[in-house]
């Protein structure tokens, strides 16, 4: 069977939007990383209602959970293919996949970092 790229405007997005729908859900059903760092994002969203956090903060921290999600399922698909390329051990696909996971840590460490500026002050100000 020979793909055949959908070129009409309405139903072309269609498809791309339930492609996209379908690699999120395989992202969140089999991936343990994007598992917890999607759950992370669930509860800081549930503490930001709790301590109803301003509409810049709600940006940046939207902005932060996705970027953390996204960086995630590009690392994910960087390995996938790194493993389907060469199955066993090799020194360059590991150092890609090394690379390819800092990324994952820079995002990560950012939305630490942007969390803690958020909801310090909120949590100092219980006491």
């Amino acid at each position: 069977m020979e793909f055949q790229k959908d070129t009409s405007l309405i139903t072309g997005r269609l498809k791309s939007v339930v492609y996209a729908l379908k690699g999120a859900f395989k992202l969140l059903s089999t991936e343990h990383s994007v598992m917890v760092q999607f759950s992370i994002g669930v509860f800081m969203t549930i503490a930001g209602f709790y301590f109803h956090i301003s509409k810049n903060e709600w940006l940046i921290q939207t902005l932060c959970i996705g970027l953390v999600l996204s960086i995630e399922g590009l690392n994910t698909a960087i390995e996938k293919v790194a493993d389907f390329i060469h199955p066993n051990y090799h020194e360059k696909i590991g150092f890609i996949k090394d690379i390819a996971a800092g990324a994952v840590f820079f995002a990560a460490f950012t939305a630490i970092i942007v969390g803690l500026i958020i909801y310090v002050p909120y949590l100092v100000s219980l006491n």
